[in-house]
């Protein structure tokens, strides 16, 4: 089944070109079926890409999927120009009355800051506050899987010594889980940040199970067993050269950051680096969506009445 978009979302063309299953708004209406409803908080800068990317994953499903554009208020990202925004994206008051069956957090370049130092923090609780009544499930990618363990557990983030860059072996911890139905033992997943999450931190919460950790990035996977919500501190959905960007982009500033590690081939950046990622991106939003599907009501307006 395809996603759902708006007919005229201009990232429609590149996913079209990747044969990415979509359908426009209209054509939904004349199906007789209930989308998964999902709403995307897009922190990232640079917004179109961090849609394709999502899309890309989320279009996988054999269920159709209604996909909502959200950003912050509170902070007008300077990478996407003010008219995009006002057409596409909605805010916290646009949708503060609907329900949703999942709100995808992304991650934001401002993981060295305290939780309460980024503008759009207060914004963000609230955001996130309101998603226990409006949202079935919350998935929560790179800091904003931080900024939710934070919000909802007092889980902090901790300060690396210097940048864990690149694609890093990961093993799977919970093999018990759906999310992690079709994974290898071990499983690549691309890493780009500055702070981490500390394991015994993590278990301390009695209802948050590891589902899969690197021996030299840490924690990779972590589920709420009670919720359901999900936490990914790493990028299944990067594309292939977003870590190639990273380190130019770093490199013509005078960052300093170090090559990626197990990224470019033969460790040489003039080479194309290959995306040995992606099949597992695919399947874990395949099994997370198969896993919402499973437990969201069909009548989504019963979550105003649940206890959190």
């Amino acid at each position: 089944m395809p996603i759902k978009i708006q007919h005229d979302l201009p990232a429609r063309s590149v996913l079209e070109d990747e044969n990415v299953d979509l359908i426009v708004s209209d054509d939904a209406l004349k199906q007789d079926i209930r989308p998964l409803r999902i709403v995307l908080l897009n922190l990232m800068p640079k917004k179109k890409e961090t849609e394709i990317q999502f899309a890309r994953l989320l279009g996988n499903s054999p269920l159709q999927i209604e996909l909502t554009l959200m950003a912050t208020a509170s902070y007008t990202p300077k990478n996407t120009e003010p008219g995009y925004l006002r057409r596409y994206y909605r805010s916290l008051d646009d949708i503060r009355d609907e329900y949703f069956d999942a709100i995808l957090v992304t991650g934001a370049p401002v993981e060295t800051l305290p939780f309460e130092e980024v503008n759009y923090w207060p914004e963000l609780q609230e955001i996130f506050t309101w998603s226990q009544q409006h949202c079935f499930r919350r998935f929560g990618i790179c800091w904003g899987a931080q900024a939710l363990l934070y919000h909802l557990y007092g889980i902090r983030k901790h300060q690396l010594e210097e940048k864990v860059f690149g694609v890093y072996d990961h093993v799977v911890t919970e093999n018990t889980s759906r999310l992690m139905k079709g994974f290898t033992d071990r499983f690549p997943m691309p890493v780009s940040r500055y702070t981490a999450n500390l394991r015994d931190e993590i278990l301390s919460v009695p209802q948050l199970d590891l589902l899969a950790e690197s021996s030299t990035s840490g924690p990779g996977m972590v589920r709420d067993r009670k919720t359901g919500d999900i936490f990914i501190f790493n990028h299944l959905e990067y594309d292939a050269e977003t870590l190639a960007a990273e380190y130019k982009r770093d490199s013509e500033t005078g960052v300093g950051t170090a090559l990626p590690v197990n990224y470019f081939p033969a460790d040489d950046p003039g080479q194309n680096p290959v995306n040995f990622w992606r099949p597992f991106a695919f399947l874990f939003m395949t099994n997370w969506i198969h896993d919402l599907y499973q437990a969201t009501p069909f009548d989504l307006e019963k979550l105003a009445s649940r206890q959190v």
